[in-house]
C-alpha cells in the first residue's frame, strides 16, 4: 500500500460537467480541499471522515492500478456515482441504485428544538447512527458540515447533516431517528433546518436515497426535493494480486 499525505487541491472543479454528476470529487476539488489526500489522479478523504474514493471523470489502466496500489489486495472500496465499469477481474460486491434530488421549492425553516452537535457528541451520534443505519458516519465525518439534533431527555434522539460539498450545493445526510421516537417527524423538522442554514449560505441542498426506499423518496418529493438523476454508490473489491504492471 503505497504512502499518502494530504494536500490542498487546486483545480478547476467548473472543468466537470455539472458537479452533482461526480458530487465526491467534486467536493474535493472544491470547498473540501482542504480535507483531499491525492493519489496520482485519485481523491479521497481521510479514511476517518468519509469512506468514497473519487475516481477521474474517465478513469484508465493506470487509475485502477493505483486503486489497487494504494488500498491492498482484497480490500472492498466504495465509489459514488462510478463513471465506468472496473476492468474484468475486478469484483463489483455491491450496488445500490440510488436517486438523486435537488431542491426545487423545499419550505425551509429553523427548528427551535435542534442544537448543533459538536465534537463532543460524536459518541451518542456514531451510537445513533448504528442503531438506525442511515449510511457510513465515522469518528471525523462530522468535519464535514454542520449536524444538527434533536434531545428528549437528554438524549440524542434523531439527527441530520452535511456530508458532500459539490460548489454551490451542500448535501444532507446521516438523516435518522432512534427507534423509540419515529413517527413524530424529526427527521423531517431537521432536513428542513439543515435545508435552511445550506440555504442561507447561498447554497443549494441536495440529498440521495436509495431507489428501493419509496417511502423515504416520496417524503423527500412532498418537502420539495425533485429528481435530478440516477446514480450507483459501488463497492469493489481489488484483485488479490497485480501482474505485468496491471490489475489481475
Amino acid at each position: 500500500m503505497s504512502t499518502s499525505m494530504s494536500v490542498p487541491v487546486s483545480a478547476d472543479a467548473a472543468a466537470l460537467p455539472h458537479p452533482l454528476d461526480r458530487p465526491v470529487r467534486a467536493a474535493l476539488l472544491g470547498p473540501h480541499a482542504h480535507l483531499a489526500e491525492r493519489y496520482g489522479d485519485l481523491l479521497r478523504y481521510p479514511v476517518d471522515v468519509s469512506p468514497f474514493l473519487a475516481l477521474p471523470d474517465v478513469p484508465d489502466e493506470a487509475t485502477w492500478r493505483s486503486v489497487a496500489e494504494l488500498f491492498g489486495p482484497g480490500v472492498i472500496v466504495p465509489v459514488a456515482g462510478l463513471p465506468d465499469s472496473p476492468p474484468p477481474h475486478w469484483e463489483v460486491v455491491r450496488r445500490i441504485p440510488c436517486v438523486q434530488l435537488v431542491d426545487e421549492g423545499v419550505a425551509v425553516a429553523p427548528d427551535e428544538e435542534a442544537v448543533m452537535l459538536g465534537p463532543a457528541d460524536v459518541p451518542e451520534m456514531l451510537e445513533l447512527v448504528a442503531q438506525a443505519q442511515p449510511g457510513p458516519f465515522l469518528p471525523r465525518t462530522i468535519e464535514l458540515g454542520a449536524y444538527l439534533g434533536i434531545r428528549r431527555g437528554g438524549a440524542l434522539v434523531a439527527m441530520a447533516g452535511e456530508r458532500m460539498h459539490p460548489p454551490g450545493w451542500t448535501e444532507i445526510s446521516a438523516v435518522c431517528t432512534a427507534a423509540n421516537h419515529r413517527g413524530q417527524g424529526l427527521a423531517t423538522r431537521l432536513v428542513l433546518a439543515v435545508a435552511a442554514g445550506i440555504r442561507a449560505r447561498g447554497e443549494t441542498p441536495f440529498l440521495h436515497a436509495a431507489a428501493s426506499n419509496t417511502n423515504a423518496v416520496r417524503l423527500y418529493e412532498s418537502l420539495g426535493f425533485g429528481l435530478r438523476r440516477r446514480i450507483d454508490f459501488v463497492a469493489v473489491r481489488t484483485p488479490e494480486a497485480l501482474a505485468n504492471g496491471g490489475s489481475r
